[in-house]
């Protein structure tokens, strides 16, 4: 889902347009005939999950690469690039009903040089054609599927077909590009430059920069997007964009505004609440497909779960709710027991679909309820979580969901609150829902989302003082620094044992900088600190545009690359560019290094202020312009007791403090603040610091109530 729905540009696209369509809807059974199962094509060769599941196709798929673009053009035929994922339910929907089919193989082998791509693997192909699709039909999702011109630029993109509309399209397409390439060529050109001028509103570095723009500026264009009943933004599908309640508790923190608090807890409710959170194993769905949060997409994303981990930490921080630590909690246990590797590096989902049917796993009857549990427990448990015998997803099954009260007592019954029956009643059923068929788990390890785990673990050790919490933080860290970087900071977003390697894209580097020095925060060793400031050598070195001062997504060295994008906004995964120039202001500081903030500074004056008007989608930029609006203090513990000290105030939500420490004077935050055997805190600003104190309590009153 393309959740930067900004007005494109309309290109006309005559007899194809009418085909530009998204169904949804029941999985047909009508699949013609499959001769083709036994088939293996070269994507049994393929290293990626999701595109293995393509190997049995009658399909000639190829893997997105040389050998794929020289035959088109070597036979003059045109490109169909299919784009997903493992995880994702109307990929496979698409895949059962209609490429198993010899039919529809067929034509696409006779036509079409066929190309397959894991979105995940290739986020810079995916964004090419998703952008394309945009324009097109002013929508976009997967299953991604365009046609192209042997050189890649495309000329028509859309989403899932059922079988037969797929035949009408193929023949409609091979035919037009033999009696009229000419026309479908012009399409093509006018689709690539919508996509390249989508990064026109950005300011080049040598321009007039714009009015300054507050957080509380983007605070207020952010809150007439948000729902205030159920939580999250307007309308549905409702996905959770934890970048955006972040950004709310970091504008309350600064600025006492007690509706941003309001804003965030109000959807951290409903999301803990809603059939979006797995009830029984802790963890989040993808999202949910109405605006109440209570049906899921099923499949359990490792991005979204690392990101919420941090969010409900911070939450509990804020606030103090036992809730929020027990969602955080369950959902590093799920994390923990589901998508952690051998080697403590994380896995990237786990599928919606068992034995071909979205949700079965997860699902419940009240029939299965009462046979679980004794009577007494099933009332409640039904109660608590909305089982009823006609269900609310199919075949009269439930999704379970807790309501904003209970219908007994007129309130919510919260984990914290709930007899001890209904918790065993939860493990009861847990352990009968692990003797189905499991979802299959999708076991790529990607850089950048395992960045986004690492920092959801320390900011839960943070949160709660669990020492297991930052083991597992620098286990995964030490291993991607192993296997994914090279001394000079360049790095690899695929590199394992029987993968293909794959190059890093923006998002490897910005994600894995910060974590990086968070994981310094946590730990004081000045080494991952050391290797944040490689990354972000690399990333100007390599991926800089010089014409606004931000970076490319992808390097210009990446193969066949039609468009060199500009990530500058969040969709459900912070933007890359926002996260690097955190990243580089945090450096500035660390090293006291002026090239690193006046790099900052390029990035943020490109942002125009017309970006305003789609503030959430910049809440990463908003958080940022926040923290250095605030003046952040500069905390240093010094001493043989720092990691004890450290542990005690991070315990406390601060968000505008830039944390530095150890047993040695290591950096130039540390000069001169050594006193031999005692461990002292500084609290300062713009390095003018006030008198060291030796108790946690007393540094905790220096920093209390200045941001406001």
């Amino acid at each position: 889902m393309n959740l930067n729905c900004t007005t494109a540009p309309t290109i006309r696209l005559h007899a194809l347009q009418c085909l530009s369509v998204l169904l949804i809807g029941s999985w047909l059974t009508s699949c013609g005939t499959n001769e083709g199962s036994e088939y293996k094509n070269r994507l049994a060769n393929a290293s990626s999950p999701y595109l293995q599941e393509h190997a049995d196709n009658p399909v000639d798929w190829y893997e997105w690469g040389d050998e794929a673009l020289e035959r088109a053009q070597k036979e003059g035929k045109p490109l169909l690039i299919s784009v997903g994922y493992a995880s994702c339910h109307w990929c496979h929907v698409m895949e059962a009903e209609t490429f198993m089919d010899t039919t529809v193989a067929r034509i696409m082998n006779d036509h079409f040089i066929s190309i397959k791509v894991d979105r995940e693997e290739r986020p810079d192909i995916d964004q090419i054609y998703i952008d394309a699709a945009q324009l097109i039909s002013g929508s976009a999702g997967w299953p991604l599927n365009a046609f192209a011109l042997p050189d890649g630029r495309p000329f028509f993109a859309a989403t899932y077909f059922t079988k037969d509309q797929w035949i009408r399209l193929l023949k409609q397409v091979a035919e037009t590009y033999q009696n009229d390439e000419s026309s479908l060529r012009k399409q093509a050109a006018a689709i690539i430059k919508g996509v390249r001028n989508q990064d026109a509103i950005l300011l080049p570095v040598d321009s007039i920069p714009a009015a300054p723009v507050s957080s509380t500026d983007i605070f207020a264009h952010c809150k007439p997007a948000i729902d205030t009943i159920n939580g999250g933004l307007v309308d549905g599908p409702k996905f959770p964009m934890p970048a955006i309640w972040e950004f709310m508790l970091q504008h309350h923190y600064t600025t006492n505004d007690p509706s941003a608090l309001t804003y965030a807890e109000i959807t951290l409710d409903a999301m803990r609440r809603g059939g979006i959170y797995d009830h029984l194993r802790g963890g989040f769905a993808r999202y949910a497909t109405d605006s109440t949060w209570t049906i899921p997409h099923f499949e359990k994303m490792l991005y979204d779960n690392a990101q919420l981990v941090k969010l409900y930490a911070q939450a509990y921080q804020v606030t103090g709710k036992r809730e929020y630590e027990v969602v955080a909690r369950e959902t590093l246990a799920f994390v923990n027991a589901e998508l952690t590797s051998s080697r403590g590096t994380f896995y990237s989902s786990i599928n919606a679909d068992t034995e071909r049917q979205e949700g079965k796993f997860y699902v419940w009857s009240q029939n299965e309820i009462n046979q679980a549990l004794d009577p007494t427990t099933a009332k409640l448990f039904s109660e608590t979580f909305n089982v009823t015998a006609a269900g609310n997803w199919e075949a009269n099954k439930n999704v379970l969901f807790k309501s904003r009260a209970s219908k007994q007592s007129g309130r919510t019954v919260d984990e914290s609150e709930s007899p001890e029956s209904l918790s065993n009643a939860r493990q009861t059923l847990l352990t009968i829902r692990n003797r189905r068929v499991r979802p299959s788990t999708d076991d790529k390890i990607l850089t950048a989302w395992n960045a986004l785990m690492i920092e959801g673990y320390l900011q839960a050790f943070d949160a709660f003082g669990d020492e297991d919490y930052l083991t597992a933080a620098v286990e995964a860290a030490n291993h991607l620094e192993k296997d994914r970087m090279d001394d000079n900071g360049h790095l690899w977003r695929i590199k394992d044992k029987g993968h293909t390697p794959i190059e890093g894209f923006l998002d490897d580097y910005a994600l894995l900088c910060r974590a990086f020095i968070k994981l310094y925060q946590g730990t004081f060793d000045t080494r991952y600190l050391n290797r944040a400031r490689s990354i972000a050598d690399y990333a100007i070195q390599n991926f800089q545009d010089s014409k606004t001062g931000l970076f490319f997504y992808s390097l210009d060295t990446s193969t066949h690359q039609l468009v060199q994008r500009i990530e500058v906004n969040d969709e459900v995964i912070p933007s890359s560019n926002a996260v690097l120039a955190e990243s580089l202001f945090l450096l500035s500081e660390y090293y006291q290094h002026q090239p690193y903030f006046q790099q900052y500074q390029k990035m943020v004056t490109a942002m125009p202020a017309g970006l305003l008007h789609q503030g959430p989608y910049y809440a990463s930029w908003a958080r940022l312009i926040g923290l250095v609006e605030s003046k952040p203090f500069e905390v240093a513990i010094v001493g043989p007791d720092a990691a004890a000290k450290r542990a005690r105030l991070m315990s406390s939500y601060l968000p505008t403090c830039i944390l530095s420490g150890g047993k040695e004077e290591n950096l130039p935050l540390l000069e001169n603040k050594k006193v031999e055997g005692k461990t002292l805190i500084y609290v300062c600003r713009n390095r003018v610091c006030k008198f060291p104190v030796e108790r946690v309590e007393q540094a905790l009153e220096q920093l209390k109530g200045v941001n406001h």
